[in-house]
This record gives structure tokens, sequence and C-alpha cells, in this order.
């Protein structure tokens, strides 16, 4: 109840509403005590005067708004109705998080939409983690349980409830996988596979369309999945309840029948499916009354598929399956069978012979369609000691055939439950412990309830009291555990409601007595409900309806159900004749085939007897069979005794587990997504029981909190602790003394808090209370603060106005002044201006009238010489237009012809390009491509210089030819100037005129002048029209010029971009195929293991046989290839004739390039014939074939038969050396010499050497090791006699010899047996180097076989220590440095194609090592992969505690903890307890882990780029760990943790740097969670925010921001929630962004980058330089 003070002014209540449920209200004033109303104002603003009968009639209080979107509800304040549906509405519709917890409850709500919530990384990023550390989730839950199965091997279960729609099975689905992902991580095996097959099997034959749910389940499930000793699934169990059978013969509006037959109907067209004769499902009776065959967006084909493959992956065979399906298509054509009645008042039935339903009804199950007719219409009674066969009624004959119908499905359904879980059964051990999931229907109330809805409501009653004490159990131990004083907390117990059902006389013993009376019926049985219930012992849950008498209402823990009685015995009884039961038992269509479905079906089974389901949990028949004799009727075993033993059963199973609740609820009735109702959703709150564990939890002390958040939080509020100068945790007693001294000033009643050991208790309400004096302290303060700071504030602000008032005087004063003495200046001033300006108008006036004239004069003189000039301009321009015309239309004729011909030149050239293109295209796949586009680029250069060249030439001709034109432009220029001067000269030298010229003289004068200007006008047009065409020539030069340049600049730009594409796109595909490689071998390294398991099977039947292995110590002489380093180039090539036995294949090796890029992945299994390599190898030698390896296509498969042939292969040669050694080691005479006894020596270090590799190539041969290497070392050809001699004719000293029966000892000494604290202090790479002097000697020696001996053990004995190191960094470092410093020394002194050494000043190796050289790369990387695996298994466990939860900036969690309790589920955290001190994991930590691999890779004098490619790995998945939790915890998003975060960033930063390896993308792989860090920090309130916000986030996905945005949760209330609008503003500024992109929300924490080791030529190598300590002992080296 809450507290009466907290109903102020101002505070926040709810208010009941017929529409909304709940509507949030604001006390308009305070409330006393006595008072009759208070006055509210509403959301929408009106106002309401609410009645009040206190304390009673008080309004629920709101909780503060920092606990909104809260995801556990029990840690709200106030618990009441209101509350918990507005906090589920606010996270259900704001932030679209469909999961919520409640105490122990998970609340998950529909969304009716997919959500990108369930992939694998969201499944490892709940792995391991702590419930109450992340968010809510059923992947939360599934982990929970599954941790506590492991940590205290008891058995679990998890309860998923609700009503149809609410998605219960959905949620089912998603734990099951959820086991199946982290139950089999440890091995891969089918039984994971098995148990996700069963779930489209069950939703196939189980699951049907009503109106409230496409997929709903028509039946209770409970799956038990079982667990191995290591946690691994090893087999599973189902049981289930109560099938709706009904549905199969009858369907209401708008429901479909079981999803099978309209899947079956819909593959009818399929070859195997025509002999069922099916049609549409309109065509048929029991799939067509619903009126909806079909479910929008489902496609009954591909569900038929996928349950086909399903059942095939369970075991069933095809046969069966064609079996199965025949017997539904009958059950189809059954229902279409017409019965009519006949004889007087319809007494008889009959059917007609030429039935076709009949006919494909009988001809599909075998039996006699005229005994079946017969047997439908009739049935058999027993009359004395004879039985009388009497005719039934139509309708008495179609409910015949509708039971016999439902029966048969219903057999068939059990029938399937036993398979799956004959399937799903633990064969190689009992399980140890299991989880089951309780997938069951939830409380149901219809208009019309029948018996299906009584047995339904009937299990949740069960289920809820289950429920109540549970959740009752766990409080207990919470108080118990704290030790507190508590009193017992009444809840409801629903005893007297399961009693009323299942109790002495109850409604079920009542129903079944009347099922056993001759003539029973409903009427009778309710007048005996009422009689007993009513009247005799009357019970307050039984009523009966005023206006029926054939009704009876219950009154549930959730609601009162009124119930009908009509048909509760038919559907009680489920009884169907004996007489077609044995027809079908007699079947003749199955009684050929070797299946057992029809005996497993229609057999005989004993009365009473219960079917023996897998795991010795008995599961109760469906139904019983009426037989003929009265014998057996006190056996029949009715559905409500079958239904309330399995229940009985079900209720012991959850009550010997530790349950775990989920509760579904369906938001709305219309299936939109997001849409919440929340009268639909308080109704079924209301009936899964989450309102009572939060009226449980309100009962007592809901609120809690440990001292120190206690503290924290309320430290304002404690008095008498002094503040300590540094941030040190105070210790337990002396905050709990403080709590205990100061609660009693806060809360004077002690009945409202309680002390515990470790946490204080409050009772419901209290902690607003003790919120409310916290802010009310906090504004007392404030306000002091605000009063001082304002008065300081006010002072310096008058100061400042008295200084700026002086100011503002003088400055004003001098102002005026000097605008006074500027008057006078302007007074002065306009006067001269007046009088200048004066002046000039008349001055400009006069002016104009001058110029006017002049220019009129000028005008009128102008137009008449233009005039007359314009005439001869007009006859002139006549000719040259029609000249321009003429020219212009020849030149546009040529245009267009020369246009064609381009077009049609350019449609060819583009023609020939494109195929040229097409065929650059896949040339470019190759690895060739780079050198021919090389080569093709450089002709095309010497192509463009040559065009540059033309044009170069070109261009000199048309400048020459333009010099020209203007030389001869100039002498005819001169010569026109020339004749003028003449015609001038001529001018002047004629004599004066006569003073009196004729007009004939005057004429002709006149008639010369026009001539000349005419001439002289044609001329000066023509320079003109030169100078025109010459400044055209000069650009089209300058054009020419520039185009030539910006072709050529285009064509080498396009020269360049193609071949920087064509670079990245390589590097592309080497890198993919890289990291393909790399993962495949990271893949057999795992396979490795699951062989070796294989192979210890397999030992105790080989030793069976005669094979006997010597238990020796592992040979290093032989040499095992990695079996993914020999790839496969195309198909092998084998020579049979070259082989060392008959059928050996030889294979020929690639050049090493190409070997290093080709993948594994590129292994064409598929061309293999029937008869492969290794069948005739296995033929040849002897070996027999293996029945139990079937799979052809399987690794495991032929790696065994590898290993079996190998095995053969060594025995011979061990066989025929053992006879050769007793022939030559014969009894010695007396003249044995020394000699003799050393080669007696030899032989038998020989003979233990062929033990060894015995041993050890079971150990490491595989499939592709023997089909590309299956010749033994010494099979390998001696190369030719002039490289030996060349090599042993040069001049190489300083190697080292090994003789022969030394090698194993020496591998021994330097490799396997040495130990950490003697190699460590060893040089970098030393091992290496000795072997390689080795190796160098032998070659040199000219023995190829010991070569390849040498280097193949060194492989081995590196692989042996990697092994034995495996938890090692530091030795793993070590042998991966001397992994690459071999690799580099022999592809230094491999030979070249040329026969030249790798290195200049290296001598060439004459033996081919390109095969050792890829199993030295393979190593190479499985030793990086070995040591990145042993760093991350040490930071995974410390990197979510070290990055997030570590609070190392000073006062930064001082008071900011949330007001809420401290809702950790009982029991379930496995953390230390309360005083025991453990390390807690930090950033010191995480960057010693670091240290400690930088040291052991900086100690081996490894190359800088490896360096930085592993930290680059390493920064990735502290990013990606980091990340993803902080996605899926609502606690870390805040203020203060983004702060944290960017600080432990910036320590890895620093350290990273100080250590140079930003340089390798270690650092930018931390951008996205620097960038989440950012996001937390910065102000989220405007719209300039949003687009800052989206600016900076680059790094990180829309769903991501969007995330954090929603899960942004205030540090304190001084800070403001993200407005939704806010996140919607964001969302749309990202929109544009996120097209394009996959979704996704977490990182990948698996994605491994690949390594590429550096080539780095090591110095040459001297037995002098090499440094070798006499602790070693390999003074039997010789130095040669």
């Amino acid at each position: 109840m809450a507290t009466v003070e907290l109903y102020t002014k101002g505070a926040s209540v709810w208010v009941s509403d017929p529409d909304a449920v709940w509507v949030s209200a604001q006390l308009l004033q305070d409330y006393k005590t006595g008072d009759q109303s208070v006055l509210l104002q509403l959301s929408d603003g009106r106002e309401l005067q609410y009645p009040v009968a206190p304390p009673a009639g008080l309004p629920p209080l709101g909780n503060p708004e920092l606990l909104e979107g809260e995801n556990d509800l029990t840690a709200l304040s106030f618990l009441h109705e209101p509350a918990v549906l507005h906090n589920l509405s606010v996270r259900f519709l704001h932030y679209s998080s469909i999961y919520t917890y409640c105490g122990i409850v998970l609340v998950a709500i529909n969304p009716y939409e997919q959500l990108p919530i369930y992939g694998e990384e969201v499944i490892q990023a709940y792995s391991g983690q702590d419930m109450a550390d992340m968010e809510p989730h059923i992947f939360s839950v599934a982990e929970e349980a599954y941790r506590t199965m492991t940590r205290e091997e008891k058995n679990q279960s998890i309860i998923i409830s609700g009503e149809s729609g609410a998605g219960k099975t959905v949620s089912a689905k998603f734990t099951m996988r959820y086991f199946a992902v982290v139950g089999g991580a440890s091995e891969q095996t089918s039984v994971e596979e098995k148990v996700l097959a069963s779930s489209p099997i069950m939703e196939s034959i189980g699951n049907a369309k009503t109106t409230r749910n496409d997929n709903s389940s028509r039946f209770g499930k409970y799956i038990e999945i079982g667990f191995g000793r290591k946690g691994d699934i090893i087999g599973a169990n189902m049981r289930t309840y109560l099938l709706e059978k009904s549905r199969v013969v009858f369907q209401a509006n708008e429901e479909r029948n079981y999803h099978v037959f309209y899947q079956l109907c819909a593959s009818r067209h399929l070859p195997e499916m025509r002999q069922l004769q099916l049609d549409a499902p309109e065509q048929f009776r029991y799939t067509s009354q619903g009126g909806q065959t079909e479910i929008p967006g489902t496609d009954d084909v591909m569900d038929l598929e996928r349950t086909r493959n399903a059942f095939t992956i369970l075991g069933v065979l095809p046969d069966q399956q064609t079996e199965l399906f025949r017997v539904l298509a009958a059950v189809l054509h059954l229902g279409n069978v017409h019965i009519q009645a006949s004889g007087r008042g319809g007494e008889r039935s009959y059917i007609d012979a030429d039935d076709s339903s009949l006919a494909v009804f009988s001809k599909l199950l075998g039996v006699e369609a005229g005994q079946m007719a017969h047997w439908l219409c009739h049935r058999r009674l027993p009359v004395g000691g004879e039985l009388l066969v009497k005719p039934m009624t139509g309708q008495q004959a179609c409910e015949a055939r509708d039971a016999l119908a439902k029966h048969m499905y219903g057999q068939m359904f059990s029938w399937t439950v036993l398979r799956l879980n004959a399937a799903l059964r633990a064969h190689r051990e009992k399980p140890r412990s299991y989880i089951g999931v309780l997938d069951i229907y939830g409380f149901e109330t219809f208009d019309k309830n029948s018996f299906e809805q009584f047995c339904i409501n009937y299990a949740n009653e069960k289920l809820q009291q289950q429920f109540n004490r549970h959740v009752f159990q766990l409080e207990q131990e919470e108080y118990v555990r704290e030790e507190l004083l508590w009193n017992r907390i009444e809840f409801s117990d629903n005893q007297p409601c399961i009693a009323l059902i299942e109790g002495h006389l109850g409604l079920l013993d009542l129903l079944d007595e009347e099922c056993r009376m001759p003539k029973g019926s409903d009427e009778s049985w309710a007048r005996k409900l009422y009689d007993q219930h009513q009247n005799h012992q009357p019970s307050p849950h039984f009523s009966k309806p005023r206006m029926s008498n054939s009704a009876f209402i219950i009154l549930h823990f959730a609601d009162s159900v009124q119930y009908e009685c009509d048909g509760f015995l038919d559907k009680n009884r489920d009884t169907v004749f004996e007489e077609p039961i044995n027809i079908l038992r007699a079947s003749q269509v199955f009684s050929h085939i070797s299946s057992d479905l029809v005996a497993d079906l229609f057999q005989q089974a004993p009365a009473g007897a219960a079917v023996e389901l897998s795991g010795g949990k008995p599961s109760l028949a469906n139904g019983s069979v009426r037989s003929g004799k009265r014998g057996h009727r006190e056996h029949k075993l009715t559905v409500g005794f079958q239904f309330r033993q399995s229940l009985q059963l079900l209720m012991d199973t959850l009550n010997s587990t530790t349950p775990h609740y989920v509760r579904c609820i369906k938001p709305n009735d219309v299936k939109e997504p997001f849409v919440f109702d929340p009268r639909r959703a308080v109704q079924q709150l209301r009936a899964c029981g989450v309102l009572e564990t939060i009226r449980i939890s309100a009962a007592g002390y809901p609120s809690r909190w440990t001292y120190e958040e206690f503290f924290s939080r309320y430290r304002v509020l404690l008095r008498g602790l002094q503040p300590r100068p540094q941030p040190q945790p105070r210790p337990q007693p002396q905050l709990q003394e403080a709590c205990k001294q100061a609660l009693p000033c806060l809360i004077p009643d002690p009945d409202q808090y309680c002390f515990g050991k470790t946490k204080v208790f409050f009772r419901a309400g209290q902690v607003a209370l003790l919120e409310r004096l916290r802010a009310e302290r906090l504004r007392g303060a404030g306000m002091v603060i605000q009063s001082r700071v304002r008065g300081w504030l006010a002072r310096r602000r008058y100061t400042r106005i008295r200084q700026a008032a002086l100011t503002v005087q003088r400055y004003t004063r001098g102002a005026l002044g000097r605008r006074q003495a500027l008057t006078l200046r302007y007074t002065r001033a306009a006067l001269v201006l007046q009088k200048t300006f004066r002046m000039l108008a008349v001055r400009q006036l006069y002016q104009m009238i001058r110029q006017a004239t002049l220019t009129i004069q000028a005008f009128t003189r102008g137009t008449l010489a233009r005039r007359e000039y314009r005439q001869v301009l007009c006859e002139r321009a006549a000719v040259r237009l029609q000249a321009w015309v003429r020219g212009c239309r020849a030149r546009r004729a040529y245009g267009r012809v020369r246009a064609a011909v381009v077009l049609m030149q350019c449609c060819a050239r583009r023609r020939a390009a494109r195929r040229e293109m097409l065929r650059r295209k896949a040339e470019a796949r190759s690895v060739e491509r780079i050198r021919q586009l090389n080569k093709g680029m450089e002709v095309k250069l010497m192509s463009l210089q040559l065009r540059a060249d033309q044009e170069a030439r070109d261009s000199s001709a048309l400048r020459e030819t333009l010099h020209a034109e203007r030389e001869a432009h100039r002498a005819e220029a001169a010569g026109l100037r020339g004749a003028l001067a003449r015609l001038e000269a001529q001018r002047q030298e004629q004599p004066a005129p006569s003073p009196a010229p004729s007009p004939q003289q005057e004429e002709e004068r006149r008639r010369l002048r026009e001539r000349t200007a005419l001439e002289l006008l044609t001329l000066t047009q023509e320079v003109q029209a030169l100078k025109t065409e010459r400044e055209e020539l000069v650009r089209q030069k300058e054009d020419l010029q520039r185009q030539v340049v910006e072709q050529q600049m285009s064509q080498e730009e396009c020269v360049r971009q193609a071949v920087s594409q064509a670079g990245v796109c390589l590097r592309g595909e080497v890198e993919e195929e890289r990291r393909k490689y790399q993962g495949l071998l990271r893949e057999f390294t795992r396979l490795e293991q699951r062989y070796d398991n294989l192979r210890d099977m397999s030992l105790p039947s080989e030793r069976s046989k005669g094979h006997r292995r010597t238990d020796s110590c592992q040979s290093l002489s032989m040499e095992p290839l990695s079996p993914v380093s020999a790839p496969f180039p195309g198909s092998p090539t084998f020579s049979p004739a070259s082989a060392p036995f008959p059928g050996c294949p030889t294979f020929s090796p690639a050049s090493p390039e190409e070997s290093r890029r080709v993948s594994v992945t590129s292994q064409d299994w598929s061309s293999w014939s029937k008869d492969t390599p290794m069948d005739t190898l296995m033929e040849n030698m002897g070996v027999a074939k293996d029945t139990a390896v079937k799979m052809r296509a399987d690794d495991l498969g032929h790696a065994y038969d590898a290993v079996r042939v190998a095995n053969k292969l060594l025995e011979t040669q061990l066989r025929s050396q053992s006879e050769q050694q007793g022939v030559e080691l014969k009894p010695p005479g007396r003249e044995a010499s020394a000699d003799g006894q050393e080669l007696l020596e030899a032989r038998e270090q020989e003979c233990v050497r062929l033990k060894r590799e015995l041993q050890e190539l079971r150990h490491t041969v595989t499939l592709r090791t023997l089909l590309t290497h299956t010749a033994p070392p010494a099979a390998v050809q001696p190369p030719d006699g002039s490289c030996a001699a060349q090599a042993r004719g040069g001049a190489v000293s300083g190697l080292l010899e090994c003789r022969k029966r030394d090698e194993a000892k020496l591998m021994k000494i330097l490799i396997t047996e040495l130990r950490a604290d003697s190699a460590l202090s060893l040089p970098p790479g030393l091992a290496a180097g000795v072997v390689f002097l080795c190796v160098r000697q032998a070659d040199h020696a000219g023995d190829a076989a010991r070569t390849h001996t040498l280097c193949g053990a060194a492989i081995a004995a590196m692989k042996a220590a990697l092994k034995k190191h495996s938890k090692d960094a530091d030795m793993t470092a070590l042998w991966l440095k001397n992994a690459c410093l071999l690799s580099d020394l022999l592809t230094q002194h491999c030979p070249r194609q040329d026969g030249q050494a790798g290195s200049i000043d290296a001598v060439p190796l004459t033996s081919d090592l390109s095969d050792l050289r890829r199993s030295l790369g393979d190593l190479c990387i499985q030793a990086y992969q070995q040591l990145l695996s042993i760093t991350e298994s040490r930071l995974k466990p410390i990197i979510v505690p070290a990055m997030l939860e570590t609070d190392t900036i000073p006062g930064l969690s001082a008071s900011g903890v949330k007001p809420g309790g401290s809702r950790k589920r009982a029991g379930s955290d496995p953390r230390a307890a309360a005083g025991e001190e453990v390390d807690a994991p930090s950033m010191a930590g995480t960057l010693r882990v670091l240290a400690g691999l930088h040291s052991a890779l900086s100690r081996q004098d490894l190359p800088p780029s490896l360096l930085g490619q592993a930290f680059h790995q390493l920064t990735h998945l502290l990013c990606a760990a980091t990340l993803n939790s902080l996605l899926l915890r609502k606690d870390m998003c805040c203020w203060n943790r983004g702060l944290q975060i960017r600080y432990n960033v910036s320590l890895l930063e620093e350290w990273l740097r100080s250590r140079g390896l930003q340089a390798g993308g270690a650092v930018a792989t931390l951008e996205p969670l620097i960038q989440a860090a950012q996001l937390l920090q910065v102000g989220k309130k405007t719209e300039a925010d949003a687009q800052a916000l989206v600016q900076a986030c680059t790094a990180l996905s829309s769903q991501q921001i969007v995330k954090i945005l929603t899960l942004y949760t205030p540090h304190s209330e001084l800070e403001e929630r993200v407005t939704l609008n806010f996140i919607r503003s964001v969302q749309a500024l990202l929109r544009g962004r996120s097209e394009g992109q996959p979704p996704h929300l977490l990182l990948d924490v698996k994605k491994v980058f690949p390594v590429t080791f550096p080539f780095l030529p090591p110095p040459a190598l001297h037995a002098d330089r090499l440094g070798i300590p006499e602790s070693l002992k390999i003074s039997f080296l010789r130095r040669v």
C-alpha cells in the first residue's frame, strides 16, 4: 500500500479508463486524510474530481519518470497493474523491446514481425553471461537454465505459456536452437540437427490456422533435451498432451485443418504423390469447412518438402513416409464418403457401391470396400451370449465415420511422436541431466467453451498453482538467506478450484462415472453437477447460469468461464467401433512391405496399458476402441482420466526440476506489427500470472538494495560520515552501520524496511519516499547554491553596469562636440557645392544642345551615304550568297556521308570492343592476367606514342601549310598596297585639273573612284577573311593538340584504373582465398581431434584382427603432410607405372605459386568415378571395405580408409624389413666382427623407426595426404646427375651431418622433449637453423630421400611440440618462429625455374622440397592460430568486465545508481559471496595479457608485420565483444559509462602506439567502439545534434545507432531521456545511408582475418656461428 504522504500536488497517479484500461493523471492539490475526493488533471488536459474512500480508494501512484522502460518490472517503485501495463507499453512501442523481466518470469510480446535479434552472434553474446547483466531475451532464460544445469547438475525446465497467437511455438523453437548451438559447440554431431528437425514435423501434423493465429499449436508438448558430462546434447525426448482431434473432422469459420493435409493437396502434382489421387483442398469435406484453404505468405509445397527432409534426417525411410502420406490421404477421402439414410424415419443408412471416395480409401489402405461400407453403417451389440448386428442411423454412421478418421489421425500422430523419440534417444551414454521445454496452451475463454477448453484451463490451474508456490518459495529463500524476521506472505491458492475439478466426486469423476453409464447423457451429467456442487456441497468456484440447464460456470484464477455440456461425454469417451479397426488390421496392401507402420498404428494394445516412450516415460494412448465384448468395458480409459494422469506426470516432472517461466502476450487481435491493445494485454497479464507474481513481491519487500548501492544513491541523506578525499570503497560494516543509523530518521515506521546481511529491504512505495526526500534535500541544497551564485552574479553585474555608464557618458559628450564641429563644416561646404553645381548645370545644357545639333547633321549625311552604299552591297551579297549556299549544300552532303561512315565504323569497333572486353574479363580471372595486362599496356603505350608522333607530324604539316598561306597572303597584300601606292602616285603626278572639267570627266572620275573603292573594299574583306581563316586554323591546331594531350591522359588514366582495378580484384580474391584456406586449416585442426576419437574407437576392432601396434614413442622420421597443404590444381596426375607398388598413385606437384593460391574449396569430388583411386588402392593392398563407412563424400570416411591403407602399406614394409633382417642377422660365426654388431644395431634402429612411423601415421595421415603423397619418402626420384654433381662441386661449408640412426634422437632432443625453460633461453630459431644445416648437408651429399625424411621429421616434431604446449603462448611463439625461419630458409635456397637459387648468394638445393614448404606454411598458420587461441581464451572472460564494468575514473560512479531493487534471481549468481575477495578484471589485466603475447612474439624476433596482424585480430575481438555487450545491456548505456569506455579505449590505444602496433590496423579496428562511446556522451536533443551524430558515427550501422539511443538511460534525474522524436529524426537521416546494407546489430566475434607471412631472407647460416649450447647434448652432429 502506498504511503499517504506521497499524494502531494504534482504527483502522478493512474485512473481507470474503459478504453485504455488505465490513463495517467496528475494531482492538482495535496491529499489530506479524510478528503472524499481529489482533483486530478488527465493527460488530455481535462480535470476530474476523483472520489476516494481512504485509504483503499486512493488511485495508484505512478513511478518516477526515471524508471520508465525498466527491463525488470519488479524493480519499479510501485508494483501494481497500471505500472506494469504502462512499462510494457513503453518498452514495446517506444523502444521496440519485446522482452521484459518480471522477477523470474520473462514476458514476451509477439511483435508480428521478423526481428534481427536471433542470429548466431546474439547467441554467442548471451552465452556465458549472467541473466541480470543482459537485456531481457529468450536466450537469456535459456542461458540461465543451461548454466544452472551445468553448475548444479540439476534438471531444468522452461515453461512457455500463452494464448493462441502469442508466440509460444516460436519461443520454444528459439530456445531449442539456443541449446543446439551452445550444447553442440564442442562436437558437431547430428543430435542437434535432429532436435531442430523435429519442429517442422510437429508443426506440420500438430499445427493449424485459427482465427487468432495462422500457426497455432493444437497440442501441448514437453521436450526433454538431454545433456552429457561435457554439456553437449546427446539425446531428446518428447511428450504430447491433448491433441485436438476434433479439428480433423470439423473446422470453424476462417480456420483450417492441420497443415499436412493442405501440404499434400498442394503437392499432388508431384510424381510420388499422384498415387494418392488427391485434389484441391476445396474438394474435400475435412479441409473446406473453414472457408480458407490458403494462408497468405505460406508455401505449402515448400513446407511439405521441409517436412520430408526433416523425416529423412530423423531416419524415417522414404517408404515409410509414403505409407504415412497414404494414411493421411485416406483420411481425406474417408471424409468424402457419402452416407445416405434409408428406412422409415431414417433408422438405417447405406453407402453406394460405386462411391468413388470409398473406392480410393479402400485402395489406399488395401481393405475390402464392401466390408468397410457395411461396418460404417452397422455395429455389433452383445445380446446375451450372442452378438447382434444393428444398423445405424445416418447421423450415427456419420459420427462413426468421423470417429474412425479421428482415431486414424490420432494413431498416426502418436506413431510419429514415437519415431521422433526413437530417433532422438541417446545412444552413446545416459544423459547426465536434461532441460525440459514446455510449450503448452494458455488460459482460453470463447463464446462457446467445450471439453477442450475445460482441459486446457484445468492444466493452467495446475501450472498456476505450481508457479505461485515456486515464486513464494523463492521469496522465502531470499528472506532466509538474508536472515530477516518476516511474516508469512499470504497468496491466493487455487487448490479449491483444482479440487473442484479433480477431487473426489469432482467434475472429472462425475464425468467418468456418467461415461460408464449405459444411457449416460450430457444433461444427466449436468444435473449431477448441480446436485453435488451447488446443492449438496456448494463450492464458491462453481455456479449455474440463470438461463441454461446444460451449462456450468467455473471461477478460475484468471476469469470465470461458462462451459456448455453438449459433447462432453462423446469427447471424453473418444471411442471408435472395433469392426472398422479390425478391417484396417487385416489390410493387404501393407502385408508385402517391410515397414511396420500399420502394425504400429492399429495394433491391439492391452487395455489400460501405456505406450512406453524413450527415456522410460509413458505416454497414454489416444482414445479407446469400443469392443463388442462386455469383458473389456471396465478397462476403458477416458480422455479426461488419461489427461489427468499425464498432467500429474508433468507436474511431478516440473516439481523435480528448477522451473523458468516465459509468458507470451498477444498485443492485438488484428496481427499488426507493434500495435498494443491495452485491454487484450491486461486480460492476458491477469491470466498468465504475471500480476500474481507482482502481488506476491509487493506483499513482502520488493525493493532490495545492497548497502553499497544504497549508500551511493542516498549519501546526501546520511549524516555523520565524512567524505573521503580518495575514491576508496568503504568497508561493509561501516556502510551497514551508517544505513541503520540514518533510516529510522528517514522512515519512522520500522515495519517499512528491514536490514539483512548484505542488503536493506523496503516495502512497496518506500523507495519513492526516499527519492522524494533525496529530491527535496538536493532541491534545498540547490536553492542555497543558487542564492549564493545569484548574489555574486548580481554584484558583478552592478559593477559592470556602473563602469559601463561612466564610459558611455564620456563617449557621449565627446560625440556631441564632434557632431557640432562637423555641422559647421558641412554648412560651409554646402554653399560651395551649390555654387559649383549651378555653374555645371548651365554648362552641361549648352554642351548638350551643341552636341545634339552636330549629331543630327552627321546622322543625316550618314543615312544618305549608307543608303547608296547598301544598294551596292546588296548586289554583291546576292552573288556571294549563291556561292555560299551551294558550298554549304555540298559540305552538308559530304558531312552526312562521312557521319554515316563513322557510325558504321563505330558500330563495328564497338562490337569488336565488346567481344574483346568479354574475352578480357574471362582472362582477367587467371593469375597470368597481370602479366598479359602489363604486356598489353606496353603495346597500348607504344601505339599511343606512335599516334602522338603522327599527330605531331600532322601538326607540323599544318603549321607549314599555314605559314605558306600566310606568306602568300602577305605577298598579295604587299602587291595590292604597291598597286594602291602607284595609283596614288599617278593621281598626284597628273596635272592639275582644269578649272572647269567637263561632265564626262566628272562622270569618269566618279566611276573610277567607285571602282577603286569597290576594289579596296573587296581586298579589305578578303584580308579579313584570311585573318579569320588563320585564326580558325590556329584554334583548330590548338584544339587538336589539346585533344591529343587529353586523349593521352585519358588513355593513361584508363590504363592506370584498369591496372588498379585488376590489382584490387586480384588482391581481394587472393585475400578471400587465403581466408578460406586458413579457415579450412582451422577446421582441419578441429576435425583432427574428431579423427583421433574415431581412431581410438577403431583400435579394439583392429586389434581383434591380429594387427598389433608397438606402444613406443612417436617416430619423427616420417613426413606427415598436412591434408590441406596439397591442393588439386585440376585433377591429380597419377602414374601407375612409377608407383612403388601396383595401384599406388603418384602425384605430379604443381608450382609453389599455383599451390599457394589453390584453395581446398576448389576440389571437385563429384568428378570422381564410382571406382575411386582409394577403392583401387584398397583393393590392390588387400584392405577390406568397412561397411560402417557409408557416405563416400565424407572426409572422415575417406580419412579412415586412408589410415587403413597406410597401415597396410607400413605393415608390409615392416614385414619385409623384418624378413630381410632375419636373413641378414643369422647367428654369427667366429668371423663375426664389430662391423656385424654395428649392422645389427642399425637394423634394430630401423625396425624401431618403422614401428614409430606406423604409430605416427595413425595420428596424422588423412585422405588428401594419401591421395597426393601415397609413395614413401624413399620413392622420391633422385635429381639428375648434372645437378647433383653441380651441388657437390660447389664450395659449401659450415654444415652439420646427422647420421641416419641419430635422426630420431636429434628430433627428440631438439624439439619434442625440449623443456620450456631451456627452450626460451636459446637463441631464436636455433632449432630451425640446426635442422636446415642437417637438411642441406644431406642434400649436398646427394641423398634426396634423407633430405625429405629429415625435413618431414622436423615438421612432424614441431606439430607434436605444438600439441604438447597447446596452452603455452611462449612455446607456441617459439615454434612459430622456428617454422617461419625454416620456411624462409627453404624458400631462400630453393631452385628457381632458371636453375638459380632463390637468393643471389645462396647455393640452391638439388632436392624438390615444394611439398614440404607447403606443409611448413600450414604449420606456420596452425601455430599462429594456436597462439591467438591461447590469448583469446585468456581475454574472453575479462573483456566485458574490464572494458565495460570497471570504474577506473574517480568519481564517475559516486551517486548515479538508478533507483530500483536488486532483483537478481536467487541462487543463479555464481559469483563470490559477500566477504570473499576476488580479483576483479580490469584494463590492467587485459593489457597484461596483451603484453604477454607481445613479449612472447618479440622475444622470438618475429617480424613487426606479423605482430600487427595478430593484434589486429585481438583488437577486433575486444571491440566486437565489448560493443555486442553494450548493445544488449541497458545499464551500460549512459553518459558516465561512455566516458569510462572512451577512457579504457584510450588506454588500449596508448598501449598499442607505445609498441608501434598502430600501423597494422589494430587502432582502426577500435573505431566502432570509440564512436559508440561518443554517441553516449554527445547531446541528443535538437536536429543539429542528430545531424552531427549521424555524421560522426560512420563506423556504426543504423541498427546499432538506434539501439544505443533506445537503450540510453539517464545517469540521474538531472539528465533527460532521449525523446522518441529525436530517435525518429536520426532514423530518417540514417535511412538513406542504410540502403543496400545488410541489417546487422551485433559484430561477428568469430571473424578471422587471414594472415600473411612476409618472406624475410635470413642471413647465411654457419655451424660455427649458431652458438649451440652444450646443454642440448647434440655433440653427435658432425661439422662438415
